[in-house]
């Protein structure tokens, strides 16, 4: 055990729509952690960790990666784009860093060639109608493996379950990709050859993942749960059908990193201080002026997958009980404090007025989104506090930051009824306080 002290096991939760500072949060909590585990989604993530002058822009690879002695686990609820997982590999040892801790489940689904293809052929024929997918081929991967066409990371493993895998569901894919326009530029050897020569190149690093972590839950080891994007993302829970092709919420560590529900002690929400969104689909709290293109820029608010700018807005306490109702959450990390700081007054959403209708819970159904009206509640900011106080009011803890933002934080905990144990202030480990 890393630190000597037996700490829970915690799962790492986006709050929001995702980009909250999961990547920093689990990062800060890898620094007591013997192991983290990734739990779903694939390369259309995106986690950024800063360390010291370096900064890591992970999509795939879990957010332990960058700490020394951390076992890093893939779990089989993620789909592993092999181009992303070289390309991260590579960048992490090119600075330094071991990656002889990674371990990849043999029954996560691999994303191919052709579900890149279908993701743009079936974003495209959607026209103005599009949901805003990536394009990595999430969607069509997902389908497939529900639709049991998936090929696995074990496949890798043997040649003669890939070359049946291979011939059962490629003629499929040609058939549909033939219907679409759109070409694969491989022919089954080429492929065959290619993925063979990915399970000889990390053959090592795949294993029975589930048993490794109940393995490491018996032995007392301390065990990060993290997930990708965010809660009003999740295929069933989120703004459907503006949505990712996983379920985000806490009840998929179990189906995606094999354990019991019992085995989570602790689920932390990560909380952006205000809302963000990339790509379609409603977004009630937005603000399309002048605040909104402050926070974007004073935030650094723009996809680490895409590039995409990310939509802006004022926190939404619907959002913030929706999350807490779904996932149980137990505590809140508010992330982006800092980003606050030049505002006098801020907004926060506690409810809705949606076709006369007074709302305090969020809705299912996008059209009715809309057309919400946030009825807000107004705040003292912060203004006049300076970053480069931030490392003094760390050293003094909470009770040094501003009165103003230890307000807003009791607001958020008072309306939400989950205590805020970890507070963000910047971009750095460092910049970080824990209640």
């Amino acid at each position: 055990m890393r630190t000597g002290e037996k700490l829970p096991s915690i799962a790492v939760i986006g709050a929001q729509w995702g980009d909250e500072g999961k990547g920093k949060i689990t990062d800060f909590e890898a620094g007591r952690a013997d192991m983290v585990v990734r739990y779903q989604g694939g390369s259309n993530a995106g986690h950024t960790i800063k360390v010291g002058e370096e900064v890591f822009a992970l999509h795939i690879l879990p957010s332990g990666i960058v700490r020394p002695g951390v076992i890093n686990v893939i779990g089989n609820g993620v789909i592993v784009d092999l181009i992303s997982l070289d390309k991260e590999i590579a960048d992490v040892q090119d600075r330094g860093r071991s990656v002889d801790g990674l371990r990849i489940s043999d029954r996560a689904n691999i994303i191919l060639n052709w579900h890149r293809l279908l993701d743009g052929a079936e974003e495209r024929l959607r026209g103005k109608k599009g949901v805003g997918t990536t394009g990595k081929g999430i969607g069509p991967c997902y389908s497939d493996k529900i639709a049991r066409n998936g090929i696995r990371m074990g496949d890798l493993l043997d040649a003669e379950l890939l070359e049946e895998r291979l011939d059962t569901v490629m003629p499929m894919k040609l058939k549909t990709m033939e219907m679409l326009e759109v070409r694969l530029a491989q022919t089954r050897d080429e492929l065959l050859s290619e993925l063979l020569a990915y399970g000889k190149k990390y053959g090592r690093y795949i294993t029975d993942t589930s048993v490794l972590v109940n393995d490491a839950l018996d032995h007392g080891k301390n065990v990060l749960f993290e997930g990708a994007q965010g809660t009003m993302l999740d295929i069933d829970h989120g703004t459907y059908p503006f949505v990712t092709s996983s379920n985000c919420v806490a009840g998929a560590i179990c189906t995606g990193a094999g354990v019991g529900p019992k085995r989570v002690d602790e689920i932390m929400g990560i909380l952006k201080a205000y809302t963000t969104r990339v790509g379609a689909g409603p977004f009630p709290t937005e603000l399309n002026d002048a605040t909104g293109e402050l926070l974007m820029n004073v935030g650094g608010e723009f996809g680490t997958t895409t590039g995409r700018p990310r939509r802006c807005g004022w926190l939404d306490l619907l959002i913030v009980e929706h999350a807490a109702r779904l996932n149980g959450l137990t505590q809140f990390a508010v992330t982006k404090l800092d980003v606050l700081n030049d505002m006098k007054k801020l907004k926060v959403a506690t409810a809705y007025e949606i076709d006369g209708k007074h709302m305090e819970h969020f809705p299912g159904n996008f059209m009715m989104l809309e057309r919400a009206v946030p009825v807000y509640e107004e705040l003292d900011g912060w203004q006049g506090w300076k970053a480069g106080e931030t490392m003094e009011i760390v050293r003094g803890g909470y009770d040094a930051l501003p009165k103003e933002m230890r307000h807003y934080i009791g607001y958020i905990e008072k309306r939400s009824k989950v205590p805020v144990k970890i507070v963000s202030i910047g971009k750095g480990r460092e910049e970080t306080i824990r209640r």
